[in-house]
């Protein structure tokens, strides 16, 4: 049984989830600033670099599936420490190898301990967060925002042939550290996964609540949106006319919101449990398509208003992460929930810059493809706003036990993706 939290765990839970967060980015953002680099060192070619960005996207919808199945076995904690370790090991080694298929294969190890952890780390704080709760959400989308934004920064710091090396091991030692302070967390929480309550057994699966549907299509589509935006803003911007200092800048953009959006989203869900809170998507997609029509129509004149439009949009991102522990009330169906919602929409993100690249080529400009992420933004808030609508999905999993229709035969409420 998961016992309440004393005083000296609840700081010790902000101190884990905060490094957590930390570094749920800065090993993937650091390898953008420097692909060019890599793909000279190894003379690689265009496809393997481009599997190099689609590895977030993927290893996070494959092994995100897996991660509640082994947080079953081994505990939330446990699992989330094992993926650390996997992790590290590919953080610690990857600069070092000699080919492109090793770095490959190891970022694809960094990658499945992020993936674990973007998974669990939700209700690992809906399990142990008590009443701060909120304040740990807080903290986990806020600083996962930091990690965004500095984890391209170390490119600036190494310079030489081998500057790209260093910028990407730095990373390395900030996953030693969460290692270091994880490990105790599991010899604490030796299995910390929820336990079955008397009502989860006529639960039914996760996929028939329409309100855990609609959250992971708007997760998938945000996500999308910020995988496109990372790989290919600044392209976008250069091609259309503005300088490549400019559009270094306008990704910083976004990134600071990011920042701003994880202090503030986790609150504004919590304080908003009417309808209202239904109309912050639809207002965040509307930001994003005036940013997208902006770049389109006046690239040049007010590129970092465009920017700070998309970035305020961007805020989809801490809000959907918000909601899978808002929506839910117990721990085992935010685990469901958060294995349901975003091994789907890193799917669609490993998709998203891929489609992208593939309609570049077709057209040839950006124009008509700006156009077609303008008319994805009207989906996204249609789609949020019936993800944030005020329904718990664990009153919708009981309902069709309730009406005596069909109900999960296995009597578990985490069920995967």
């Amino acid at each position: 049984m998961v016992t309440a939290p004393s005083r000296g765990t609840q700081i010790f839970a902000f101190i884990a989830v905060l490094v957590a967060a930390f570094n749920l980015r800065t090993a993937i953002v650091s390898v953008g600033a420097v692909l060019d680099d890599i793909i000279v060192a190894f003379d690689a070619t265009e496809t393997q670099a481009g599997i190099i960005t689609a590895i977030p996207g993927l290893t996070f919808a494959i092994f995100g599936v897996a991660a509640v199945p082994l947080a079953r076995w081994i505990g939330l904690s446990g699992a989330m420490t094992t993926g650390m370790v996997i992790g590290l090991i590919g953080l610690a080694v990857r600069p070092w190898v000699g080919d492109i298929w090793s770095f490959i294969f190891l970022t694809g190890l960094v990658v499945i301990g992020i993936a674990v952890a973007n998974v669990l780390l939700p209700a690992w704080v809906k399990t142990h967060g008590g009443r701060n709760t909120v304040a740990l959400m807080t903290v986990y989308t806020s600083v996962l925002g930091v990690g965004s934004t500095v984890g391209p920064l170390s490119a600036l710091v190494f310079a030489g042939e081998d500057g790209w090396r260093w910028a990407i091991f730095i990373w390395a030692f900030a996953g030693l550290a969460q290692v270091l302070i994880w490990l105790p967390m599991w010899a604490v929480k030796r299995h910390d996964f929820p336990a079955e309550t008397v009502t989860t057994g006529t639960r039914g699966r996760i996929w028939t609540s329409p309100t855990a549907v609609f959250i992971m299509l708007f997760f998938g589509l945000q996500s999308m949106n910020a995988y496109i935006q990372m790989g290919w803003l600044p392209k976008i911007l250069i091609d259309s006319g503005v300088s490549s200092g400019n559009a270094t800048i306008g990704l910083a953009i976004l990134g600071v919101l990011g920042i701003i959006g994880g202090f503030i989203m986790p609150v504004t869900i919590a304080r908003t449990r009417d309808h209202h809170l239904a109309r912050i998507p639809v207002f965040l997609a509307a930001c994003m398509l005036t940013g997208y029509l902006g770049i389109w129509f006046l690239p040049t004149q007010a590129w970092w208003l465009w920017c700070f439009f998309l970035g305020v949009g961007a805020l989809c991102f801490p809000m959907a992460i918000a909601l899978i522990p808002a929506r839910t009330r117990d721990p085992r169906v935010t685990a469901s929930l958060s294995g349901f919602a975003q091994p789907v929409g890193y799917l669609l993100a490993a998709l998203g810059p891929l489609v992208v690249g593939a309609l570049f080529g077709v057209f040839g400009s950006w124009p008509p493809i700006l156009a077609i992420l303008a008319a994805g933004t009207v989906v996204l808030g249609a789609v949020g706003y019936r993800a944030a609508r005020n329904r718990m999905v664990d009153d919708e999993l009981d309902a069709p036990a309730v009406a005596g229709q069909d109900a999960s035969p296995s009597g578990s409420t985490v069920s995967g993706g």
